[in-house]
């Protein structure tokens, strides 16, 4: 990983990712987090403070990358639940089966090479009665918006380390056998169109 990718673009996704707004995004996708967890894609660790502390068991983390580690440290610190913390790929997850009574995903499905494959290993790794809680920029339901996004993936793919902007994010899930119970489309307030398209939801395996 070279120090574009290690250094300058985690700077740059923490100053575009932990903003208010995002914030509030994600405590609203993780309100109904509870018992052991699984989180995927865990990035820099925003999403730690907005787990609801007395609801959540144990948080396993995986990410592949090792990015802003002494951040990362701290905010595993300062947590209020045991976590665990694992260099892995979500698409081969080294769990057994139905392990988890919750799996999330926030602003991660853009940038997994098979995103499919990681979400059959979600579907795997959830219990029967477990969900899958997920927050994801994707595909603009507006045409105009839509194509400019086509055109910019190639494009955004290198600046933002294999990010893509126009992913289908509701048909990748139920490429994998999840179901999704609920989505919710909104454009993200203050963010430019070309990334403003979310997808937020429950599904289950």
């Amino acid at each position: 990983m070279g120090f574009y990718q290690q250094t300058i673009f985690p700077r740059m996704m923490e100053w575009a990712l932990g903003t208010e707004t995002c914030s509030a995004e994600r405590r609203r996708t993780l309100a109904d987090a509870r018992g052991e967890v699984l989180e995927i894609g865990f990035g820099t660790g925003l999403n730690l403070p907005q787990y609801p502390p007395s609801a959540i068991a144990k948080l396993t983390i995986v990410d592949p990358a090792e990015l802003l580690p002494e951040r990362v440290v701290a905010r595993i610190a300062a947590a209020p639940f045991p976590v665990e913390h694992a260099r892995l790929d979500a698409e081969r997850l080294p769990f057994d089966d139905a392990r988890f009574d919750t799996v999330v995903s926030t602003w991660t499905l853009c940038s997994i090479p098979d995103p499919v494959a990681a979400l059959r290993e979600v579907r795997r790794v959830l219990r029967p009665e477990g969900r899958f809680l997920f927050l994801e920029h994707g595909l603009s339901e507006r045409p105009w918006v839509a194509r400019a996004q086509h055109l910019w993936n190639p494009i955004q793919k290198v600046i933002a380390c294999g990010c893509n902007v126009d992913r289908r994010i509701d048909q990748v899930i139920a490429a994998s056998g999840l179901v999704t119970k609920k989505l919710e489309r909104f454009d993200l307030a203050g963010e430019l169109p070309l990334f403003s398209a979310m997808y937020r939801g429950v599904a289950t395996s």
